[in-house]
């Protein structure tokens, strides 16, 4: 758990959802009564309610591209409390790139409307950048057009397009009332302490049909399913790269058992089995160098947009291993091939040249 409002999880500890709208204030004395929330230490929590059109998830557990996704609208005062980072926006003056949230409120001469998502949802699901546009049927005679004017980097709020409050009530009048609450409890010290808050609002909403999830565990399944791809395509990189260092190995074999004449014609002339091996293994050493160098460079121009925009960390030393393996095994393949056919008929060979 971290309280930090840049984070992932903007510093908030409850993500909580609700069957039917909240119509009260539960950070008022009078909203919990209406509310019946008798729990006493349900008063020091602070709630952030947000207005809720129904749709598609946009997160990555869907697998399909969403054409109509869940929009949300957080109620006065989120904006100014600039929660969460940005991985990119639209920011032109210095109050909006202090503030990216400020871009909610913009209004384009074409009629789009402001919205931020999570990074990840627009990159890989929904397939657009900052700037773009995106259409949605709203039952009206033209479908509202989106305009995406900022990223989250990594957040909990994942699976939905955030609008301003004025914007939502203007296109979504028919949507009364908040249906999903972030919960802010400074008293919150661990994840078990955060489970017993979640099961606390659960129970005192029950009427509402709300459930609460921690915003850690959350996030956690987030990267989970991330991760899990992730995994994926490294295990089938893995099995690419065997079936490469397999075939290095036998065309460094082949290589040097094609040259037996050159390498008779070097014995005859008095080069010693370890001169001729040096000179094959640092030709070998040459090449391969030349392609990891022309590898690595192409890897990296190709995830380096990705990379920046994500806010990458340095490649591990896993990495490093794996790209050493790989010369390794070229060279040592190189120098086996040379003794071996250097412990070969060397004398028909010359004969043959």
């Amino acid at each position: 758990l971290t309280a930090d409002p840049n984070s992932g999880t903007g510093g908030y500890v409850l993500f909580a959802e609700s069957e039917l709208p909240l119509l009260h204030n539960p950070n008022d004395p009078s909203g919990r009564e209406a509310l019946m929330m008798q729990a006493p230490e349900l008063a020091q929590v602070r709630y952030t309610r947000f207005r809720v059109r129904p749709g598609e998830d946009a997160s990555c557990l869907n697998l399909y591209r969403p054409t109509n996704p869940t929009i949300i609208a957080p109620e006065a005062g989120f904006i100014e409390s600039n929660r969460f980072t940005f991985a990119s926006s639209m920011a032109e003056s210095d109050a909006e790139r202090a503030n990216p949230w400020l871009l909610l409120r913009r209004e384009f001469d074409d009629g789009a409307v402001p919205v931020v998502a999570d990074a990840t949802s627009m990159q890989y699901v929904l397939h657009v950048g900052v700037g773009d546009t995106f259409s949605i049927d709203t039952g009206g005679e033209r479908p509202l057009v989106l305009r995406f004017v900022g990223a989250l980097r990594d957040s909990v709020l994942q699976g939905e397009l955030i609008m301003s409050e004025d914007a939502f009530v203007r296109r979504f009048p028919q949507q009364q009332g908040y249906r999903l609450i972030l919960a802010d409890a400074p008293s919150v010290r661990s994840l078990d302490d955060a489970r017993t808050l979640a099961g606390l609002v659960e129970r005192e909403l029950q009427p509402l049909g709300v459930d609460a999830t921690v915003t850690s565990e959350r996030l956690a399944a987030f990267h989970q399913v991330e991760n899990t791809y992730l995994s994926t395509f490294q295990a089938l990189g893995g099995l690419g790269l065997l079936l490469g260092t397999v075939g290095l190995a036998t065309v460094m074999f082949r290589n040097v058992l094609e040259r037996r004449r050159e390498l008779g014609l070097l014995r005859a002339v008095g080069y010693d089995t370890r001169r001729m091996t040096l000179m094959f293994v640092a030709e070998a050493a040459f090449l391969l160098g030349v392609g990891m160098v022309a590898g690595t460079v192409s890897a990296a121009i190709s995830i380096a947009p990705a990379w920046l925009g994500r806010g990458g960390a340095l490649p591990g030393a896993g990495l490093m291993l794996l790209l050493a393996a790989v010369v390794v095994a070229g060279i040592l393949s190189s120098a086996i091939a040379t003794r071996a056919a250097l412990r070969g008929r060397i004398l028909e060979a010359l004969r043959a040249e």
